[in-house]
């Protein structure tokens, strides 16, 4: 099961085929293959990484099934 990096949450959402959505932290995640990236959805819509605050050892890595 998927855990959020953020705030360690299980109740992770899907919404697309590689992108899921925290109800914990209101982040979106996407899955490119075993890599994960962190976004912030901003009031616009708009996605900002986050994966800068995030050591690249910290990123998780995610084997989809």
């Amino acid at each position: 099961m998927m855990r959020c990096p953020n705030c360690n949450s299980k109740d992770i959402g899907k919404i697309g085929s590689h992108q899921f959505y925290c109800w914990g932290c209101f982040i979106e995640l996407t899955v490119n293959g075993d890599k994960m990236s962190v976004y912030q959805v901003e009031e616009d819509g708009t996605l900002s990484s986050l994966d800068d605050l995030f050591f690249e050892d910290d990123i998780p890595q995610v084997h989809a099934t």
